[in-house]
């Protein structure tokens, strides 16, 4: 199952898991609320798992690769885990599920504080269009994950600042909204 917390601000290895001390926890629910989706499907039978099957087609899921992001598999490793790790969001949703390995994913809570993600095996999430975020791997340096998009894939990071987008306007009228749901 998914863990998430709060990060501490330390500027130390992006690999380790920064944990504030003492912890604090980030659930499932809070997630939600940024507009974080999470799903747990069996990564051993993704090629013939129905309900990968069914949730492709529900969300129109038409496009999709699978990535192995290491330093033996991944050319240009070393620049493509500094630019994982910018600060930046896209203009459409972030759909990442975690096939073997692990990692971390980053988004920024409604009070602009990091939350860390860490996503292993089966591990499916969804990162709304316009929300701050980035990923590292863990200290494991691996992970292998299929990306999702609708239609043909777009894969333009808009570093911060970016907050004249209008998927980061649509993104915070969606924070505004929960907030004011007293949710």
């Amino acid at each position: 199952m998914v863990e998430a917390w709060y990060m501490d601000e330390s500027q130390e290895d992006q690999r380790a898991p920064h944990r504030l001390r003492p912890n604090r926890a980030v659930s499932l629910e809070q997630l939600r609320r940024l507009g974080v989706a999470y799903r747990r499907l069996d990564a051993d039978n993704y090629e013939t798992d129905p309900c990968l099957k069914e949730i492709r087609r529900a969300e129109n899921y038409s496009w999709m690769d699978i990535i192995t992001i290491h330093k033996d598999k991944l050319p240009n490793y070393e620049e493509k885990i500094k630019t994982f790790y910018e600060e930046h969001l896209h203009l459409d949703d972030e759909i990442r599920y975690i096939l073997d390995g692990s990692g971390y994913f980053d988004v920024r809570d409604k009070d602009d504080k990091w939350i860390r993600i860490s996503m292993e095996k089966g591990d499916m999430i969804t990162l709304p269009a316009g929300i701050y975020h980035r990923f590292t791997l863990d200290e494991n340096n691996y992970v292998k994950a299929m990306r999702l998009f609708v239609g043909e894939p777009v894969w333009t990071a808009y570093n911060r600042p970016a907050d004249d987008f209008p998927a980061r306007k649509q993104y915070m009228k969606f924070l505004a909204e929960e907030a004011s749901n007293g949710v």
